[in-house]
Order: C-alpha cells, then structure tokens, then sequence
C-alpha cells in the first residue's frame, strides 16, 4: 500500500494515539507516526501541539525518519520558536555526522529555520560545513549563507561567511563554486552599493574552469557572473568568450529535453526559444528536426513550433521545411492547417531562392480543392505577389479558376487585389470584378474597399471598356454606403479622376514598397528587454514585467550591457555611425565613470542629417468612454458626407462645399508665441572637470531645439578643441553642428554659445525617459555629465488635433493608459492657462463649463510622433487644478504632466 494511506484518517482523538505512537520504543512505529504527523500537516491540520515529541525523534540514525522531523521543524518552528531551540544540540551533533548527506540535511534544514533566537547557535556548525571535506556539504553550506544572510544580514557580516564564501569561488568542486557565486549574486541584489562580486582573472579563471562542469543551474549562475565583469585587455575577452562559447555547444541540450516533457513545459520552453532564436537564430540553426510538430502535440505548442520553423527556415533546410509543412497542411486541424499554409508563404518571403519552390508548393495545395486550404493559399500568393512583383503572374489562371468557391473575407479582398493589380493581363478583369460588385452591400468593408480599389485600378489601365463600372463602384461608395472610410476613398478617387487622371495614375499606380521578409519579430529595444527576463512569465508572455505588473512595484529594470564599437561593428555594419567613412576607425573615447554607454566617438566634423522620423497615425474608435461628455462640443461623433446629385454621365465630381473639411490641412497647425525656458543651471562643475564649468539650459523657438551652453575656463590654462557627443536617448537629441568655440577660452573667461539640436539621433528608452549623457572634449581631456531635459522641448507645432480625431482618439485609448495629476499653487484662470500653455506648444482643442469648473481639452505631439492628450479641469478661485493624460506610450505621461508644472508656475 502506498504513503496515501496517511492522508485518509480523520477519528477524533487522533492526536492523543500519535503523542503515543511518537514516544513508542518501536522504530517503526515511530517512523510511522511521524508520517502520519506530516500528512496531517500537509493538508492543514494545526499538529503543532506534538512538537515536544516530534523533536524528539530527530535522535536517530534513520535518513528517511530524519528528514520527516526536519520537514515539520521547517514548518513549526516560527510558532514555536522556545521549542526550536531544543533541536539546536541535535543540529550540532548532526553537522558532525559521519554520513556527508545527514550533515548536509542539517545545514540545509538550518537555513530554512527562520527565528533569530536559534541563528547565533548555528553559527559554527555553518563555519565547519563551509570547511567541510565533502563538496555536497560545501555546496549547501554556501546557499545555507544566503539564507542566513536573509535573517541577519549583520550577524553573517560579523562571522565572517561572506569572505569564507568568496574563497569558495576557488574551490576545487565546479559545484561549490556554481552554489558560492549563486550565494553571492542573491546577497549582492539586496545591497547593491555592497561590492561581493569583485572578479579579478585568477577568479575568472576558476569560473571558466567550472563552467564546463556544472550543471545548467551552476552554469547560468556562473554566466550572470561573468556577464557583469569587464575585462582587462582584448585578450583576455578572447579568451573569456572562447571558454564560454565551447560552453554553449551543449546549452541547446537541456532545452530539448524540455521539449520531451509535459505540453505545459513544452510551451514554456518554446516561447523562451523564440526569443533566443530572434536574437541569435545561429544557435539552433542545425536543430531544426527538434521542432518538427507531432501528432499528439496540442495546438498551441503546435503552433509555437510553427514559428520558430519559420524563423530558422534558410537556404540549407528549405526543402526539409516546405516538405514537412506540406505535411502539415494536409491534417484536420484546420487552425493549424491554415497557419501551415502561411508559413510555407512566409518562407517563400523570406528565404528568396525557394520562392517558386513554395509557389509550386502552393499551387499544389490549391489543386486539392479543400475550401479552407485553398482562400489560405489565395492569401499567401497575394504576398508573395507583394515581394516578388512580375514574377509568378503565370499561376494567375489558376487562381480565377477558383474565384467561385472563396467565402471568406480576406481571400476574396486577396484576390480582388490580385486581379486589379495584374488586370492589364487579365483579359476578363473587368468580368470578374463586376461579379463581386453584384452584392457590394453584403460585402465586408475589407472587401469593399479592395474592390473600389481594384476597380479604379482597372480603370486606369483600361479606360474606354471600363467607364460604366468605375461609375457605378463609386456611387456605391459614396452615395449608398454609410461607412465613413469606405465613402472618403470614394470622394478621393472620385474628385483625382475628375481633376487630373495624371495624378490620379500616379497616386494610385504608384509603385509600392516590397513588403518586409519579417513582420512579426519584435522590437530591438523590447528584445533586448525580453532576453534579460528569460526563464520569467516576461518570457512566455513577450511583454515587459511593467506591463503586467501592477503599479511595477518590486519590478527590477534589466538590460543589456551596451556594446562597444568594435563588437557592434563586427556584428552589424549598418550600425556604423554616420559620416565615417567605410574602413575608417572612428576616434573611440576612453572609457571613464558610469555615464559611458555608447558614447564611443566624438565627430569632430559636421554631423551627418538623418532621415525625418514617420510619425505614427492615430486610429479611430468606436467605444464611448467618455459616457457623451464631448459630444455636446463637436456635435456627434460621426463625418457625414455631403448629399450628391445623381451621377453624372461622365466623371465629373459630386462633391459638395462639405468635403473642404476632408481636405484641410492647415487646421490643427498652432504658431509659437514664445515656449517657456529655464533659467540656466550648472551640469559640469569646475571641480569634476579640471576647471571647465559648463552651464546651459534647453530652448525651442520656431521649431527649432537649441541648448544654450555658458562654458567657463576657472582653469589656470587656455582650453581649446571643444567638441561635443550624446548618448543614445529616448528621443533621438544629437547635436545639429559642431560646437564652435571660435577663439580660445582663456583662464576666467566665459562664453555663451547656442548648439542646434536635431530629433534624427540614435534611440535608446533611458531611465529617466527625459536623461541626456553629454561627453564634451578639449585640449585638456574628455568629460561626461548627464542632465534631465524638460520635455516641452520636444512639443511641435502641428500639435493640434481636430475636433472629431481628438474625441475618437480619446475613446480609442485604453482607460487603464489614463494618469491623472493634481498641479497645486497655480492661481491662473482657463484663458490665461490656455494662453500660456500654447506658447509652449499644448494647444486647446475645446472648451467648456461643466458645474462652475472650467474643462480645457488640449493636445500635444512629441517630435516622434506620440500625441498626448489632456483634459485641464480649472475652479475659478481654487489654485489648484486637476490634469488628465491620455496617451498610447503611458510612460510620457509623468514627464507631461512635469512640463505642465512648469509652465503653468513660471
């Protein structure tokens, strides 16, 4: 009979018959008991009463019986603390045991017992384990520290453990030093200013040694370690990543035996590979069979694997992988069966040389006439179509030839695309799209818009035969359907066909970007952020912990170590900064304090302008959560077109005055008055940079950023050859033009200089959002400061949003995305804020009173394209007034609602 049995009795009296059975001279009696004592305690019984006499039968030489009392000891022992001390002596003496195991359970269970009255006992029993001839005492001794430490971090400090354990690192047993460097790296994260992990290369060398020894818990202990050093010279980092990559050879190992275990782990398991193979697809990419789906695998490990296939798909393995996902699209899994279908598309985008491999693939698939395999397949072609233009028109027949069976929204709008885009070589275009416009109305608005497209399209390219259709699409569009994006295509079209046919080709034949090879990866920034978290639910869910953490509180902010020139060029060589010229070394700043990052070289010529910065679009809404509250200000929610007379013969336009709306562009444009500018403060004291001062403050007039610098020589020497570089940042700021000093700073001389900013930089999410790092070079040296910029600078001057976009947009924007902000001391009524707050760049977008309290609705654009939106709720008399921020990057909202601040009290 199995332990279950424990857990079955219930009878009253119980804890009398187990005090007996427990004091019994009978060992298995005893042995007995005491499981029946912990299965009462696992399923919640209070059994703390028996504690006397459990402590009792830690006197035995039984393992087993051994670690049952410990077990409950763990358990009991903060309710009972008096009593825990009664085990004390019982530790002592197990801790000097003859068996290894038994003295390593007794440090163990030491370090699990968390009451400060027993800690000082354990003291030397710990040291001697720390010392202890066998390493699986050692070993669990050096995690016992950490534990201890947790208790009494100053007790651990007074004994001495931390110097014992970093002499651990030396040890011979790769075990004890993978469990030491473990300890060390626990102790460290709760005192950071503590430096308890100070390599040097002897101890490298020991941590090398290990690595290829341990097992994978020791050896990403090891690795984190190692990861935080810094080298010496080039060749000791030669020599530290070849240990570590004759290491990796075996990494891939544990992963896949993790992909023999439970579906759970599996999709664990996979979604941690996505990541990696993103970052370093080089790693697995001979394991592609590991991945290979089987039958029994639920769908969404199925579906995982799926992705990873693709993204290891490449010229070597393309046949093994378009014969396995031909396989694939032949199962009765339809979910599972399109997506294969769409992978063996996104192969053929991204690996080139197997593209009319996998249009024949395709193609094959399509002649099984299975409905739902072949609208995928229509879909897939319409994008490959897409990256290889002019290229595999001649399955096109083959394609009409199923026109009839697609049901399915998406492959009827990808085949009306198909045939609008090729209809020059359709011979009945116009035939085939006249049989979608039959039921325009029943249509989808997907399929509704491709067809007006499509058919306007085919106009272009075959005017006389196609006259009475185009007509006919677009009164459909504009007159007979009520959705607004489908009726302004239609006045756009209509009103480019009637005023110039010209532009109209131009416009809608324009030739059209290939789409990318890879859609789907994730952000560089956010992938780096990712691969920090491996092994967390960050990880499995591909988001940052402050998305799904509340409020982010204990959420440690990770990332990558920034790489230096040499290691980014190597890897990367569209990474190489502009305006170096190919093969030339850029002039590398030697490393100095913690504000480096990637400032690696000062470019003393005129800086290189980047390409302007796309600004995101702002997607409408439909869900009211403002409950009506702005309706009354714009007069409902929905642009309604103009009424159009009947439709003229020929293509003229029927359009009303109504549409100047659609057309205006110049509204939401605000001019600058004058943005506020603080007064100048003092970033580099004379003292931290050998008697250069350097003051400034930041300005933005008419679109323009500037940093206004006062440098003052407080040195007894001339100081000349100024040059200056940022840091990579989190709106792109990098000088505009080289910072002219033109004559030389002489001893107590100052000069006030203006430096032009630009927004076209490198872009990295700083912490704070708003930080600069600022190296500045003379003849004397090179000096680095860091200062904050107030986020007003970054307002542009088409900020204003229209009435009617501001309303959706704030509907659209999640209301968890919603800050709100007290700004206290602020006497101004809603005129003067308004005013005032529009020479910086926040413009009113409406107003009204709602119970005697004034309500501002304004917007903002930063020079990246994010639009914050605000509602300022003003009491005329109360100093104080309430600001809400609305915002798709919600981490803008703080520095917002600070430039807010600022400039309402200055």
């Amino acid at each position: 009979m199995t332990d279950s049995k424990y857990f079955t009795t219930t009878k009253k009296g119980e804890i009398f018959e187990l005090k007996a059975e427990l004091n019994s001279d009978k060992k298995e009696k005893k042995k007995e008991a005491v499981k029946k004592v912990i299965a009462s305690m696992t399923v919640g019984k209070d059994v703390s009463a028996l504690f006397p006499d459990v402590v009792n039968c830690m006197q035995t030489d039984n393992l087993e019986l051994k670690k049952l009392v410990y077990l409950y000891l763990m358990n009991y022992a903060k309710s009972q603390p008096d009593m825990a001390i009664m085990a004390v002596n019982t530790f002592v003496k197990d801790c000097e045991d003859p068996n290894p195991l038994i003295r390593a359970l007794a440090v163990r269970t030491m370090g699990c017992i968390r009451v400060d009255k027993i800690t000082e006992y354990l003291c030397e029993p710990l040291r001697k384990c720390l010392k202890d001839e066998d390493p699986y005492v050692r070993k669990t001794a050096a995690v016992c520290v950490a534990k201890l430490h947790d208790i009494n971090a100053q007790l651990v400090e007074d004994q001495g453990f931390l110097d014992t354990l970093k002499d651990l690192i030396s040890d011979s047993n790769p075990m004890v030093v993978a469990n030491a460097v473990a300890a060390l790296s626990e102790i460290a994260e709760s005192h950071p200013s503590s430096n308890l992990l100070d390599l040097n290369p002897q101890s490298i060398n020991k941590l090398l040694t290990a690595l290829n020894e341990c097992t994978e818990w020791g050896q990403i202990f090891i690795l984190d370690c190692l990861a935080n050093y810094t080298p010496k010279d080039d060749r000791e980092a030669q020599r530290t990543w070849t240990t570590t990559a004759r290491c990796s050879r075996s990494w891939p190992h544990p992963w896949f035996t993790l992909l023999s275990a439970e579906p759970e782990l599996q999709y664990v398991a996979l979604r941690n590979i996505n990541l990696i193979v993103q970052k370093r697809p080089e790693i697995l990419k001979h394991e592609m069979k590991v991945f290979f789906v089987k039958y029994n695998d639920p769908i969404y490990v199925k579906l995982e694997k799926l992705d990873i296939m693709i993204r290891l798909a490449s010229q070597a393995n393309i046949a093994q992988v378009l014969a396995e996902l031909k396989e694939y699209a032949t199962e009765v899994d339809v979910d599972f069966v399109r997506k294969a279908v769409r992978a063996i598309g996104r192969c053929a985008i991204k690996v080139e040389q197997s593209a009319e491999r996998c249009v024949s693939t395709l193609l094959d698939l399509i002649q099984t006439k299975v409905n739902y395999v072949v609208q995928e397949a229509i879909v897939v072609i319409k994008d490959i179509f897409r990256k290889y233009p002019n290229k595999y028109e001649s399955v096109i027949a083959t394609l009409c030839e199923n026109l009839d069976s697609l049901d399915e929204p998406e492959a009827r709008a990808a085949m009306i695309w198909i045939v609008g885009e090729y209809a020059e070589r359709i011979d009945n275009a116009d035939e085939l799209l006249e049989s979608f416009l039959e039921g325009f109305h029943d249509e989808s608005t997907q399929v509704q818009l491709q067809l007006l497209t499509g058919i306007v399209k085919l106009f272009l390219k075959k005017p006389t035969e196609t006259q009475e259709l185009v007509q006919q699409v677009l009164s459909l569009a504009t007159q007979d359907s009520d959705n607004p994006d489908l009726r302004d295509r239609g006045y756009i079209y209509w009103r480019l066909l009637s005023t110039d046919p010209v532009a109209a080709k131009e416009v809608v034949l324009a030739e059209k970007p290939l789409i990318s090879e890879e859609t789907d990866l994730i952000e560089p920034t956010l992938l780096d952020e990712l691969i920090c978290y491996i092994g967390t639910l960050a990880s499995v869910y591909h988001k940052p912990p402050s998305a799904f953490v509340e409020g982010g509180r204990g959420v440690v902010h990770k990332s990558l170590p920034p790489r230096t020139a040499s290691s980014e060029s190597a890897e990367s060589p569209e990474t190489a900064p502009a305006g170096a010229p190919p093969g030339e070394q850029p002039d590398v700043i030697p490393a100095q304090g913690d504000l480096l990052g990637d400032l690696l070289n000062l470019d003393l010529g005129p800086p290189v302008s980047g390409p302007p910065l796309t600004t995101s679009s702002v997607q409408m809404g439909a869900v009211d959560l403002l409950g009506g509250g702005l309706d009354s200000l714009i007069g409902g929610t929905n642009f309604v077109a103009p009424p159009t007379a009947a439709v003229p013969a020929s293509l003229g336009a029927p359009i009303g005055s109504g549409l100047s709306d659609l057309f205006d562009l110049t509204s939401g444009v605000g001019t600058l008055s004058g943005s506020y500018v603080a007064p100048k403060a003092v970033w580099l004291p004379a003292m931290k940079a050998k008697g250069l001062e350097i003051s400034g403050t930041f300005t933005r007039q008419v679109g323009s950023i500037s940093m206004d610098l006062q440098l003052t020589n407080k040195a007894l020497q001339v100081m000349t050859d100024f040059a200056i570089q940022f840091n990579r940042n989190s709106f792109g700021l990098a000088p505009a033009a080289p910072l002219q000093v033109h004559a030389p700073l002489s001893p107590n001389q100052t000069v006030e200089i203006s430096l032009p900013l630009s927004t076209v930089g490198s872009v990295m999410k700083m912490e704070p959002l708003n930080n600069l790092q600022v190296a500045v070079k003379n003849n004397i040296d090179v000096f680095y400061f860091s200062t904050l910029y107030p986020l007003h600078i970054l307002f542009v001057e088409d900020g204003k949003m229209d009435r009617q976009m501001f309303l959706a947009t704030w509907k659209d924007i999640p209301n968890e995305n919603e800050a709100q902000f007290q700004i206290r001391d602020c006497p101004l009524n809603a005129e003067a804020a308004s005013s005032k707050l529009q020479s910086s760049n926040i413009f009113t977008v409406a107003k009204r009173n709602v119970e005697g309290q004034d309500m501002l609705y304004q917007s903002l654009k930063l020079t990246n394209g994010i639009w914050v939106l605000a509602e300022l709720r003003v009491q005329p008399g109360n100093p104080s007034c309430t600001l809400s921020l609305k915002c798709r990057a919600p981490e803008v909202s703080q520095h917002v609602y600070q430039a807010y601040e600022t400039i309402l009290k200055n």
